[in-house]
């Protein structure tokens, strides 16, 4: 406060009263930083009857993404993406209208697979770790998502959904994938 507000000091609080009846600038409380929940983690399983390389590459290629994900509309890729790899980004459309910035963060073929979203104020990753099973692979999802502001809110209701929404998908990836 002091000069850089070119007034003096707050005073001492009397009781029941606040320091100073005028207002802060906004940035100066608590309060306008931006509340962030805790970020809401998520976990699901899935086995598939394919090999971890056949589930890699078919999870991990964002021009797959609506055939199997259920919230999805479509994909729009720079017009150079080649093949999907490391620190490749896209926008991805979905049902409710959000568009959020997408990128690949971990590629790891055939053991694991990262990204990570960000819309407005909310932020969400995921991680798909593929195992070797006798008879496929097992693809454990796990992730989470934030929000700041005025997305805490709807960030934490989605991270509360998103566990059973990912396992429906990748459940729905398994079957597309075992009828090839």
């Amino acid at each position: 406060m002091g000069p850089r507000e070119r007034r003096r000091a707050a005073r001492a609080a009397e009781r029941g009263r606040r320091p100073d009846p005028r207002a802060l600038r906004r940035g100066l409380r608590a309060a306008h930083r931006g509340d962030v929940l805790s970020p809401r983690r998520f976990r699901a399983s899935v086995d598939f009857a394919v090999a971890p390389a056949v589930a890699f590459d078919y999870l991990g290629d964002p021009r797959n993404r609506p055939e199997w994900q259920s919230s999805l509309l479509s994909v729009t890729l720079p017009e150079r993406a080649a093949e999907p790899h490391l620190g490749l980004a896209w926008r991805e459309t979905t049902m409710v209208g959000v568009r959020p910035r997408m990128e690949i963060t971990r590629f790891e073929r055939p053991t694991a697979w990262a990204e990570v979203g960000r819309w407005r104020g909310v932020e969400a990753t995921l991680v798909l770790a593929f195992e070797e099973r006798r008879s496929g692979c097992r693809v454990i999802a796990e992730g989470e998502i934030s929000g700041r502001g005025a997305y805490a809110v709807p960030a934490a209701v989605a991270g509360r959904l998103a566990g059973l929404a990912i396992g429906a998908d990748l459940r729905k990836a398994a079957r597309i994938l075992g009828s090839r």
